[in-house]
């Protein structure tokens, strides 16, 4: 005996539902084109990050060791007579010193401890 066979499955699709059926299969196709085009950007970005970590790390080593002996620096940084220092904060070659002054009041030092010199006093004042 033969299956009977089923109408339903055969039916061919209305031009109008198929025509959007044909616009959604193209907008899900574009939109995972985009979707893998950014996702490898990622992983590019991830990968060449990783890669040039590790070469600015050994120049920021060097950079950063301290000299000794003979090449060992030696400086003064003048602060306001009878002046405190309260914190400081050391930023690549600049330090910011938080000081209090003489009569309480306070104000900031910013220092360019490459060149050895005092680049900006900030006096902090109340409205």
């Amino acid at each position: 005996m033969a299956a009977p066979q089923s109408n339903d499955d055969e039916k061919p699709l209305d031009p109008e539902v198929e025509r959007v059926r044909r616009k959604l299969l193209r907008f899900m196709i574009i939109n995972l084109v985009i979707l893998f085009v950014a996702f490898a950007a990622v992983i590019g970005g991830f990968i060449y990050k990783s890669s040039h970590a590790s070469k600015r790390a050994a120049g920021q080593e060097a950079e950063g060791r301290a000299p000794s002996g003979a090449d060992a620096v030696t400086a003064a940084i003048a602060i306001p007579a009878g002046a405190r220092i309260v914190s400081q904060t050391l930023s690549g070659k600049e330090a910011l010193f938080s000081l209090e002054l003489a009569d309480g009041s306070r104000s900031f030092l910013l220092y360019d401890l490459g060149a050895g010199r005092t680049l900006g006093t900030y006096a902090v004042k109340p409205e």
